[in-house]
């Protein structure tokens, strides 16, 4: 029944502070970008190479996370990568706190988290399968 993620939407205090990271630091493709004048807001669709997409908004106003991570709802992305120790060596050398990596009990994996501008967790997962 379903196929897959299709995209995950984002909130941003930040819109070029944020479309930064996602763009030039994690290198996500920019699809579209729109402003929408009647909500005072920016739309920016990215890409995965996979296809996933994030959609990044911003509204005036918007309420803080209400706590880190463990609020319910959304507690952080995921994103596979080849390696974690490349992405993290990269993150570190652009000043971007990572945490240690740890090992996924459950599937041996590697995994550790650092965060986007806005505190969102987000996770670097060491990939299961290669194409």
């Amino acid at each position: 029944m379903l196929n897959g993620m299709h995209h995950v939407a984002i909130i941003c205090s930040d819109y070029q502070k944020s479309k930064d990271f996602y763009t030039r630091i994690l290198g996500l493709k920019v699809l579209a970008e729109n402003y929408r004048a009647a909500r005072d807001s920016y739309k920016l669709d990215l890409a995965l190479p996979d296809g996933t997409q994030i959609e990044l908004f911003s509204f005036p106003n918007s309420p803080n996370r209400p706590s880190f991570p463990e609020a319910q709802g959304l507690r952080h992305l995921a994103f596979n990568v080849e390696s974690v120790e490349q992405v993290c060596q990269y993150l570190t050398g652009l000043g971007i706190d990572v945490e240690p990596i740890r090992v996924d009990e459950y599937t041996n994996r590697k995994f550790t988290f650092f965060s986007d501008p806005d505190g969102l967790p987000l996770e670097l997962y060491q990939q299961s399968y290669f194409k």
